[in-house]
């Protein structure tokens, strides 16, 4: 759901008086030598309710949070807290199709007609290439639903989406991008599309396959493909929502139990900051794909887009290339890169309370913890 609240915390002022006391927490054998505790509590006291964050700098290692897990309670953030990944999960199935590519079971050039006939129009011209990096054109389905601060979007909390009605609802939009492969368009309906051609080509689960290819192999110990289970399962901070109640009132509303059907393939990913830092390591360091398929992995569709296969990359200001991805699960936002030789990492986590975009705040995050 990357992406989904942009234009929300241009436009909501939040009414909801947030307290949110540093909660510095770290190892006795961790360091903080850079100030990054004092940066973590700047994110938090812009853009969070609670932040809790990893970053590794060759051998040391440093794990820290800060505002608080619930509004109304003085209680810290857990720095060994689970959250919603978001689009993060698009990494984790992108590193199964291209697999499956490996394997010889799929084509990065195979049509979507021939995988999944009839289910998108004009499926004969676009390529799984082009699901994986997001110049397909399908309409993401995601702007076909009532978003907050409607109140109605708390209407979807408990239902259970299937990947044919939200491919359903996106293929009745118009096409975005026209050829296919000519142009950028962030769309959360090209990984729903993939997850099902996943289950064509294995017989099994999207969900079924992350777990067996890389949940377990790597032993992620706090991460899961939860499905339609609405909890989550052991230490995290509660996320939350805006809701326009009246003309001038918008509530933040507790949101952390939600059936994430409605993110689905792309984004129902439940992790940690140590378990996506391993993740891009075991990613990065060649554990799960071979060179070749990793250069296709890092390489732009298009020139306007730092966006590969399901991965991402920006520049530090100190000239340090990250690679990895971002997540929004609305109540929830997550970012986790890693340099190529793997000595820089950093994995951030906020509940956000929509009074801006956390995206610069968190961007000075990942420079203070690169570039000191």
């Amino acid at each position: 759901m990357r992406r989904a609240l942009r234009a929300l915390v241009a436009v909501t002022t939040v009414s909801a008086v947030v307290a949110v006391p540093a909660a510095a927490v770290a190892a006795p054998a961790e360091r903080d030598p850079a100030g990054l505790q004092k940066q973590l509590d700047d994110v938090a006291d812009a853009v969070a309710v609670g932040a809790v964050a990893e970053v590794r700098d060759g051998n040391h290692v440093w794990r820290g949070s800060s505002g608080v897990a619930e509004l109304g309670t003085t209680r810290s953030v857990p720095v060994n807290s689970r959250f919603r990944a978001g689009s993060i999960t698009k990494t984790f199935l992108a590193t199964v199709v291209l697999q499956l590519v490996d394997e010889g079971s799929l084509r990065l050039d195979d049509k979507v007609e021939s995988w999944l006939p009839g289910v998108v129009p004009g499926g004969d011209g676009i390529t799984l290439r082009q699901l994986l990096n997001h110049t397909s054109g399908v309409f993401d389905y995601r702007l076909t639903l009532t978003l907050p601060p409607s109140p109605e979007f708390l209407n979807y909390r408990w239902r259970t989406w299937s990947a044919s009605e939200l491919i359903e609802r996106a293929v009745a939009q118009p096409s975005q991008v026209d050829p296919p492969g000519s142009a950028f368009s962030y769309s959360n309906t090209n990984y729903t599309l993939l997850g099902e051609i996943v289950r064509k080509a294995t017989g099994h689960s999207y969900a079924d396959e992350i777990d067996r290819r890389i949940i377990k192999p790597l032993r992620l110990k706090d991460t899961e493909m939860p499905g339609t289970s609405t909890r989550i399962r052991g230490p995290h901070p509660h996320g939350y929502l805006p809701v326009q109640r009246s003309e001038n009132d918008v509530e933040l509303v507790d949101f952390t139990e939600m059936n994430p059907s409605l993110f689905g393939a792309g984004g129902e990913l439940i992790s940690s900051t140590a378990d996506l830092t391993r993740f891009f390591t075991a990613l990065l360091g060649g554990r799960l794909l071979p060179p070749h398929l990793f250069e296709e992995m890092k390489t732009a569709g298009t020139e306007t887009r730092a966006y590969g296969l399901g991965l991402s990359w920006r520049d530090t200001t100190c000239g340090i290339r990250l690679y990895g991805n971002d997540g929004d699960a609305l109540s929830y936002q997550s970012w986790s890169f890693s340099s190529r030789d793997g000595r820089h990492q950093v994995t951030i986590a906020v509940t956000p309370t929509f009074k801006t975009n956390p995206d610069a705040a968190v961007d000075d995050f990942l420079n203070k913890a690169v570039c000191g």
